[in-house]
């Protein structure tokens, strides 16, 4: 059985498995942070202007359009092959679903909520911190879990341009044509996901509750 076999061969390369687990998990976890940095603010700072969150939405989605492969595909004659333009493309497919959501967190709160806490003296910077902020939370978890799951199998692609992680072990097992070995890099991929999705999720259902 194919997926026995793949699970041997997990088990004889415990490693070198790990090790490209690892490498996997920090490449996801760097470009999350890297974007959440990025898309987080720059979606509160926009968002108040209607013209400015058009066109920071209309850009987003133009990047939305352009295939994961040829983002890291356009890292290579700017930063080579390696970690580094590995992150940078990631952070590039992670910020767009962070940055929307953002957006529409802030834009969906009703404007009397903004008014009351105006009148009853609320500067913008406190506005922004216990207002603004707290209501725009679902939105912008339900953004970091969208981009957590891209940024998961964008990963795998990284292996194109010597990023590693499990990408590693699918490009290896579809150059030797080895079922198994294409495996032992798609299942925990796959399963890596599902679980982010889910934990994502009851963070996601916590923050309405608690909302």
């Amino acid at each position: 059985m194919i997926l026995l076999d793949a699970l041997n061969w997990i088990a004889e390369n415990q490693s070198t498995f790990f090790g490209a687990f690892r490498q996997h998990l920090v490449m996801c976890a760097t470009s999350l942070a890297i974007g959440s940095a990025v898309a987080i603010p720059l979606g509160f700072a926009v968002a108040h202007s209607p013209r400015a969150a058009f066109a920071a939405v209309n850009l987003v989605g133009a990047f939305r359009a352009i295939p994961s492969l040829a983002i890291l595909a356009a890292m290579l004659p700017i930063l080579g092959i390696g970690f580094l333009p590995s992150v940078v493309a990631l952070v590039v497919l992670a910020i767009p679903p962070m940055l929307l959501n953002t957006i529409a967190g802030v834009r969906g709160i009703d404007p009397a909520i903004i008014d009351a806490a105006s009148g009853i003296g609320m500067g913008r910077r406190e506005r922004l911190l216990q207002v603004e902020l707290p209501l725009a939370v679902p939105p912008i978890v339900a953004g970091l879990k969208t981009a957590s799951i891209q940024l998961i199998g964008g990963a795998a692609l990284a292996s194109f341009i010597g990023g590693g992680g499990l990408g590693d072990f699918i490009n290896t097992g579809i150059a030797i044509m080895d079922m198994a070995r294409l495996l032992v890099g798609a299942v925990p991929i796959a399963l890596l996901a599902i679980a982010t999705e889910l934990l994502l999720s009851g963070v996601e259902r916590l923050v309405k509750r608690q909302g």
